[in-house]
């Protein structure tokens, strides 16, 4: 979820935009971005935002947050392309303007010249962000790798590099995801005489899952099943907006067309290749679903799935899932630990070398990965022979020049949530309230009273989430019993309903431990 502030002479530019996917902390929700209270104070002073690439983590919060920043954007053509495609679903179109900035072109904004470098990585088109200021000039590199064979677009070169280097760098602010890495990340092209052998072994139908914006991997695969004699499938609707994407900006050119679902399932297995979505184990992705038979698209004994994509930490459970699911049905699973069927996209420590060779920074400011990562860089760096290098946290605000590196001050950095159609704080009362739903239960309990405040009828009692299930009918029997035990001759509302829910608790504690919530509603007849 990356979002990055320069400030420079009163001024401020802003590199990406991204969000992140929520896990089991935040109940109910799907997305989370991020809180830009500190720069929504300052927009006035907000002079543009810089996209580097595609990525979900790089662009993902543009349509929920950027039109309130009224600033416009900048980015190349085909990620200018994914966020058009966004601002059309959000009917924002003409809310964000996007300018598409052409490879060469240089921008001035506000006191930032702004030149874009492309890199490679598992996207089309990412773009280090080279950033000039009368103090020095910053790289920002985004996510990168080095790959002398691509499939897809070319990169800045050895030579262009090094010419970037000898005019001046003053902080090199680069991906630490690989830190750890003693090996190079590996090129795309060398991805595909591994998906040759793994597909060329299948005997009967092949999934591949892969990340959707990996338009170079989609172009390994429509050559692998050209080669091999499959049909092509494509199963899930973010690759489907990469793919038309990428060729309305003159990629993927040679892409077979593909066949619907009905079509490859008429198909001998081993005459169909699908790609598919879902290999980091999203519930709803189409590999998910074809893995427990709700797809079009079935598998059996003997076909083979292929994970060409890396198993990102902490979707180790959901992947699982997913993988115990297919082994049910004897399908054949081919992973990176078993064929060279991924390369990742992130450099590891060769690449880093050369990157502190051809740009010679005088400091170092690890970004992307976590702390362990960044640090892990920063001592990397420094044996390289980088001068300087200062790890930061969330919310720092670094000093890079004069006399820099230096963390001068500490800002207020959050969470915000898009809980339905609403964007709420990560830890407001909502999500707050949710949590505890989820982990005690609830108990709704409603009494009616006459003028005299004298009990009428029986207390109303309901349940959700509270664990007594075959004791159900004797548990709500005693808590009506409490509930009207508790009303007495108490004759204020307020302390009524009060006297009320600790006598509900009271009862749902002795028989489960736990301390629900308890809503009580007081009726006066």
């Amino acid at each position: 979820m990356n979002v990055n502030l320069y400030g420079c002479d009163g001024k401020w530019l802003m590199v990406d935009l991204g969000l992140t996917f929520a896990n089991n902390e935040y109940p109910g929700v799907d997305l989370v971005l991020p809180d830009l209270e500190f720069i929504e104070a300052r927009r006035k002073d907000l002079v543009g935002i810089v996209l580097t690439h595609g990525h979900e983590d790089h662009i993902g919060a543009i349509p929920y947050l950027a039109a309130d920043l009224g600033v416009p954007l900048y980015a190349n053509p085909f990620t200018a392309t994914l966020i058009r495609g966004k601002l059309d679903e959000e009917g924002l179109s003409k809310e964000v303007k996007v300018n598409v900035v052409k490879p060469g072109q240089k921008l001035q904004l506000g006191p930032f010249g702004i030149e874009l470098v492309r890199l490679a990585h598992s996207i089309p088109d990412m773009d280090a962000c080279l950033i000039e200021t009368p103090y020095g000039r910053v790289f920002h590199t985004g996510d990168w790798k080095l790959d002398d064979d691509q499939v897809l677009g070319k990169s800045a070169t050895e030579t262009e590099m090094r010419a970037i280097g000898d005019k001046g760098i003053l902080a090199l602010v680069c991906d630490s995801t690989n830190a750890f890495n003693a090996e190079a990340s590996g090129t795309e092209g060398s991805v595909r005489d591994g998906l040759m052998k793994a597909v060329g072994a299948a005997e009967g139908r092949v999934i591949v899952t892969s990340f959707a914006s990996n338009a170079a991997r989609l172009a390994t695969l429509g050559q692998v099943a050209k080669a091999n004699g499959r049909t092509l499938t494509v199963a899930g609707r973010s690759l489907d907006r990469i793919v038309n994407a990428a060729r309305q900006n003159g990629y993927l050119k040679d892409f077979p067309e593909t066949v619907d679902f009905d079509t490859a399932m008429r198909l001998p297995g081993n005459k169909s290749l699908v790609i598919a979505t879902g290999g980091q184990g999203e519930d709803r992705a189409a590999l998910a679903r074809i893995a427990f038979d709700q797809h079009q698209i079935k598998v059996t004994d003997g076909d083979t799935v292929i994970f060409s994509s890396k198993q990102i930490p902490g979707n180790e459970v959901a992947i699982g899932r997913i993988q115990n699911a297919l082994a049910r049905k004897n399908v054949i699973m081919v992973t990176e630990k078993q064929a060279h069927v991924h390369v990742s996209g992130h450099p590891g420590r060769p690449e880093l070398a050369k990157m502190y060779e051809w740009i010679r920074p005088e400091m170092l400011i690890p970004v992307h990965g976590e702390r362990r990562h960044m640090a892990e860089q920063a001592r990397f760096g420094l044996s390289q022979g980088v001068p300087r290098a200062l790890i930061q946290s969330n919310g720092d605000v670094v000093r890079l020049a004069p006399k820099g590196p230096s963390i001068t001050g500490k800002e207020r950095t959050g969470r915000l949530v898009l809980d339905g159609d609403v964007i709420l704080p990560a830890d407001g009362a909502t999500i707050g309230e949710r949590r505890r739903l989820s982990q005690y239960g609830v108990i709704s309990v409603a009494v009616a009273v006459d003028r005299s405040w004298q009990l009428v009828g029986s207390p109303q009692v309901r349940i959700q989430g509270v664990p007594v299930e075959e004791d159900r009918d004797d548990f709500l029997s005693e808590a009506r019993d409490e509930a009207a035990a508790a009303i007495g001759k108490e004759r204020n509302e307020d302390k009524l309903r009060e006297k009320i829910r600790l006598a509900v608790r009271r009862v749902a504690t002795d028989w489960t431990g736990k301390k629900p919530i308890v809503e009580v509603m007081v009726l006066q007849a």
